[in-house]
C-alpha cells in the first residue's frame, strides 16, 4: 500500500512539497454522464433550451473548473494547464426511454504534478452545468457515474481504466 503524503508529522493535513520532481508532460481523461428525459434530450438536440446552447455553456463550465480546481479543492496544486478539451456524445434507446450524456474531459499539462483532479473536476462541473440548464424540463436527471478513465506522466507511470 502505498504512503500517506498528505499528512506532516503531527498528523495534519498538508499539501504536498512536489518541488523535487521532475517536470514532465501529464495527461488525464475523465468521464462522466448525465441521464436525462425525453424532453431534455429533444431541447438539446434541437437547440431550444431557454437558456441558450447547453453544451456550449457545459463545455466552457468544464473548461473553468479544470482551471480552478485548486481553489477547491483543498490539497490541489495550483496548475498552468497546457489544454482543456470537453467532449460530449449520446447513448441513446428510445425504445426503453434511455437518453443519456456521456462527458468526456481532457486535460494537459506540463509540470510536477498531474492533473487527475482537474479531469474529474471538469467532468463533473460539466454535468452540474447540463443539470442546471435543464433542470426546468425535469429535475429527475441522474449524474454519473464519475471517473478518471486515464492518466499519462508522472513517477507512478500510466493508467488506464480496463473495466469501463
Amino acid at each position: 500500500m502505498a504512503e500517506l503524503t498528505h499528512f506532516n508529522e503531527q498528523g495534519r493535513a498538508r499539501m504536498v512539497d512536489v518541488s523535487d520532481k521532475p517536470i514532465t508532460s501529464r495527461t488525464a481523461v475523465a468521464s462522466s454522464s448525465i441521464l436525462v428525459n425525453e424532453a431534455i434530450y429533444n431541447q438539446i438536440k434541437e437547440g431550444t433550451n431557454k437558456k441558450g446552447d447547453v453544451f456550449a455553456v457545459a463545455q466552457v463550465a468544464g473548461i473553468m473548473a479544470a482551471k480552478n480546481t485548486a481553489t477547491i479543492i483543498p490539497m490541489c496544486h495550483p496548475l498552468p494547464l497546457t489544454g482543456v478539451d470537453i467532449r460530449f456524445d449520446w447513448d441513446v434507446d428510445e425504445s426503453v426511454g434511455h437518453y443519456e450524456v456521456l462527458i468526456r474531459a481532457e486535460v494537459k499539462t506540463t509540470g510536477l504534478t498531474g492533473v487527475e483532479m482537474e479531469a474529474l473536476t471538469a467532468a463533473s462541473a460539466t454535468a452540474l452545468t447540463v443539470y442546471d440548464m435543464c433542470k426546468a424540463a425535469g429535475k429527475e436527471m441522474i449524474i454519473g457515474p464519475t471517473m478518471l478513465q486515464s492518466k499519462t506522466g508522472g513517477k507512478n507511470g500510466d493508467y488506464s481504466r480496463t473495466d469501463a
